[in-house]
């Protein structure tokens, strides 16, 4: 019965943004549970590792190009899914991106590419596949945020406005889209060594610093996130929507160093 509650046998996930990173974690997660895959990147020849790994797992991976950012792409992707498999039941809506900057040097054109790809880009994608969902009256589509939904942080307004508007987002959507069968759901991780962060990892200091910070005193680990994607993938989750889900150790807490001690 437990397990049932979990297990995503005979479902179709379309996972974006799986090129590196934790999107292929989270591809890792829903194959390992029982799903097929949709597997997108802009160039989709650099899918096919990835691909032939989920084929050990025992599941199907379909690798296609997507730009988040081209109306047509999106289209085009979410047909070909539609047309492999024909269904859709999941959507992790994870491609993003980041351009790392003091808010007094970001540029008009740096703001855009953030907000298109990152909030622009997951409403379209979420509605292309809606549209599919909605004629079966069933879907789970799981948006990807951010810690940065909720907190803000120095030197990431363009994405931290990003990710707090899929928080917002997802709300709105759950609320439009609930009457067909359809959840929406945030998940929010922490803080996690991506391609996107990895230099601020290469600062002993700045760990030690954010460890602090971190009630359970680490940073998160790829494989912290896949119960999360699952759940909200799968059955388990059935009457939950609209919610964001913070996977980052406690650190939303406001949790603060710890003073030094007076001597």
């Amino acid at each position: 019965m437990a397990n049932a509650l979990f297990d995503l046998t005979g479902h179709v996930a379309i996972v974006t943004g799986t090129s590196r990173g934790l999107g292929q974690y989270f591809a890792r997660a829903l194959a390992s549970a029982g799903a097929d895959l949709v597997i997108t990147s802009r160039d989709p020849e650099t899918l096919e590792p990835f691909a032939d790994e989920i084929a050990q797992l025992g599941r199907r991976a379909v690798p296609l190009a997507l730009d988040v950012c081209d109306p047509k792409s999106i289209e085009a992707m979410t047909a070909a899914a539609e047309q492999a498999y024909g269904k859709i039941d999941i959507l992790v809506n994870n491609a993003g991106m980041n351009i790392r900057k003091p808010a007094l040097e970001v540029l008009w054109d740096d703001w855009n590419k953030i907000l298109d790809t990152n909030l622009r880009g997951s409403f379209f994608v979420a509605q292309a596949v809606a549209k599919r969902m909605v004629a079966r009256n069933y879907g789970r589509i799981i948006n990807i945020g951010s810690v940065t939904s909720v907190a803000g942080y120095a030197g990431l307004g363009p994405y931290g406005a990003s990710r707090g508007g899929v928080r917002q987002l997802t709300m709105s959507l759950a609320d439009d889209w609930g009457p067909h069968g359809i959840t929406v759901n945030c998940l929010a991780p922490g803080w996690f060594k991506t391609n996107q962060n990895k230099v601020m990892y290469e600062d002993k200091e700045w760990v030690a610093y954010l460890t602090d910070r971190i009630p359970v005193k680490r940073p998160g680990q790829p494989n912290d996130l896949d119960s999360a994607v699952v759940f909200l993938a799968a059955e388990s989750s059935r009457y939950i929507t609209g919610q964001t889900l913070l996977v980052d150790g406690g650190i939303s807490t406001g949790a603060v160093r710890a003073l030094p001690k007076k001597a």
